[in-house]
């Protein structure tokens, strides 16, 4: 068994500054910066969200801008099994992620657990 959950709306930005699509998407959506440089290299920011809702992340990125979806799993290798049994494919393994593309050809992350609790939105799987 093991669960998993939406964990972030990740807007795939192309641009050379991040903090100035921070800022746009800071003030557009209402959300103050709860974090601009998450992981200290200048390449994703985060936005406040409250504590039962999916995380919003920038990412700075090299190809065309989009958005993608992080999925959270308390166990990173089933989750991908399971999402592979459905039709998905592993794109590439990036730090302790696994980005993945959909049948549809969308691309997606499946990340470790990045909060103390799953709660009321969580799937759990067999």
């Amino acid at each position: 068994m093991h669960r998993s959950r939406i964990s972030a709306f990740v807007l795939d930005c192309k641009v050379d500054d991040l903090a100035t699509a921070t800022e746009f998407w800071s003030k557009a959506l209402g959300r103050p910066v709860a974090n601009p440089d998450q992981d200290g290299d200048g390449k994703y920011a985060e936005l406040k969200t409250d504590a039962d809702e999916p995380f919003l992340l920038l990412q700075k990125v090299e190809h065309e801008p989009r958005i993608h979806l992080d999925i959270e799993t308390d166990d990173l290798d089933a989750e991908v099994a399971r999402l592979e049994s459905l039709g998905a494919t592993r794109i590439a393994f990036v730090k302790r992620w696994w980005v993945m593309q959909a049948p549809s050809g969308h691309r997606f992350c499946v990340v470790r657990k990045q909060r103390a609790e799953f709660g009321a939105h969580t799937n759990v799987w067999d």
